[in-house]
């Protein structure tokens, strides 16, 4: 997403590094391209986590790209949060999020294409435009977001499990808009930590909220 920045903290890098050499076998084994999913509630850190799994494929000579669910969205950012707030509905992943494109992305992926169109969300011009993913030369495709647990195509699922009072401080350096405190957001956290609490079961790898590393294959 246009205006996002990703900061990568230690612990970020201490979970890939966990993470990674547990799969490098598997990714160079598979004839196509390798799919893996970073899962987790709003700011527990999946596109610094996905970002560094990437980096750390890096280091071992495998070309990984990161798609961000932020950008399937339906609606853009303030867009999406004004909906929320008229219509109690408007949330979660059958109804906020082109989760359909986002496995389609992957699955042209794995079946070999060279490239990828995908929506591009513009965080401060709050739009939402077009992008062309060259997927040359790429190994893996990492796709980070809260709901991408959900998604089928994948060989690695990879979850947080850090809800909205762990991921406080977060969210406070991220600082997008004026969300944090925001009672209505506060609201909107917790309903979402009931729709993915049980996407945890769904994991491969979860990173505690200390950011140590389970196993769970």
């Amino acid at each position: 997403m246009k205006g996002d920045i990703i900061v990568l903290e230690e612990h970020h890098k201490r979970a890939a590094h966990l993470i990674v050499p547990n799969i490098v076998d598997a990714i160079r084994a598979k004839a196509g391209r390798y799919t893996i999913t970073v899962a987790g509630e709003s700011g527990s850190g999946k596109s610094e986590t996905g970002k560094a799994i990437a980096d750390e494929l890096a280091a071992h000579d495998i070309a990984a790209v990161l798609l961000g669910q932020d950008d399937y969205f339906v609606l853009p950012p303030k867009s999406n949060d004004a909906k929320r707030r008229e219509d109690d509905s408007w949330l979660g992943p059958h109804v906020e999020v082109h989760l359909d494109v986002l496995e389609r992305n992957l699955i042209d992926a794995i079946d070999g294409a060279d490239e990828i169109e995908k929506p591009l969300i513009d965080y401060d011009a709050n739009s939402v435009e077009a992008e062309t993913i060259d997927l040359r030369g790429i190994d893996v495709v990492v796709a980070e977001g809260t709901y991408t647990s959900l998604l089928k195509h994948v060989d690695t699922k990879v979850f947080i499990a850090r809800n909205r009072l762990d991921t406080l401080e977060h969210r406070q350096k991220r600082n997008r808009g004026d969300e944090v405190g925001d009672p209505f957001i506060e609201n909107v956290l917790k309903i979402e930590h009931k729709i993915i609490a049980g996407h945890r079961q769904l994991a491969d790898f979860v990173i505690t909220r200390d950011y140590d590393v389970i196993d769970v294959r």
